[in-house]
């Protein structure tokens, strides 16, 4: 009879570090054949978050051979200049891979800048197309954050097959997609949001909790099962202003059987997943 652990720790940072030396070897293989992967990551204003995530991810393609381009913007970009702009990246052969970091000034249509992203370049896996190839089960590219929390999942050892998955949270980048992948793993899924009654009554039953809403203590102890995996995506602050996810971690630490920090958890893994796709976009075309 093997004893239950708990509180056991899903290292990010770690897992993430094991995958980038995958990928530089992969990178450095494609490089042989005369192909550099190719990231274009642009950046429109100056939002101060945004600036630290297109740093790390810029940082991160260097670490691992992986060339980017990085093209900022002032604020008063015109929708008409940056679609061009995008249209000429579509085209481009030493680029893999296209990512226009959000939140965008208010005069510019996210929806109509992702859609405008060719479907071979779309590494963030926002677009409907590559929704739809995810929805109807086709390869495409899968959204970051989510396929990261599926790499962190399948770390633990679990198998999903039969087990009862809960997603909290219902946005199009991280909450849906996130509910298809699981159901792609063969898990049940329910996924519960601001209008869910009674959250706890569904999540003290599974076996794997996502918590991603961006609002802090969304999960506490007394809503989780014992020795259940609970993956953290949120980004929050504390009273003390310090970095917190979606769940009480202190409390739920004691209960789970697995947990992600905040920081240190989802957060490397997404940026990787993007690596990743940009990879694999890269060695499609070749």
């Amino acid at each position: 009879m093997t004893t239950q652990k708990f509180g056991q720790i899903i290292d990010g940072s770690a897992l993430s570090s094991r995958l980038r030396g995958d990928i530089a070897t992969r990178v450095q293989a494609l490089k042989a054949r005369g192909v550099t992967p190719g990231l274009a990551v642009i950046l429109v204003g100056d939002d101060p978050a945004s600036a630290v995530y297109v740093r790390n991810k810029v940082k991160a393609c260097a670490d691992t051979g992986v060339h980017s381009v990085f093209e900022k913007f002032d604020a008063s970009l015109s929708e008409a200049e940056l679609l061009s702009r995008i249209a000429a990246l579509n085209v481009d052969p030493a680029i893999h891979g296209i990512l226009v970091q959000m939140p965008l000034p208010k005069h510019i249509n996210p929806h109509k800048v992702i859609e405008a992203i060719s479907t071979a370049k779309d590494v963030d896996g926002y677009a409907t197309l590559s929704a739809g190839e995810l929805m109807t089960g086709q390869p495409g590219f899968r959204p970051c954050t989510p396929y990261g929390c599926m790499k962190l999942i399948e770390s633990t050892g679990i198998d999903l097959r039969g087990k009862h998955a809960v997603v909290i949270g219902r946005s199009n980048t991280v909450g849906k997609p996130m509910a298809l992948l699981l159901l792609q793993a063969n898990a049940t899924v329910t996924i519960c949001h601001s209008a869910t009654v009674d959250m706890g009554h569904y999540t003290r039953q599974a076996d794997v909790v996502v918590a991603a809403v961006g609002k802090r203590n969304v999960l506490t102890a007394d809503m989780v099962k014992p020795g259940a995996v609970v993956i953290d995506v949120g980004m929050n602050r504390n009273d003390e202003g310090k970095l917190c996810g979606d769940v009480d971690f202190a409390g739920v630490k004691e209960i789970a059987g697995f947990i992600t920090p905040v920081p240190g958890g989802v957060g490397p893994m997404t940026i990787t997943m993007l690596l990743v796709n940009t990879l694999e976009s890269a060695e499609r075309m070749a």
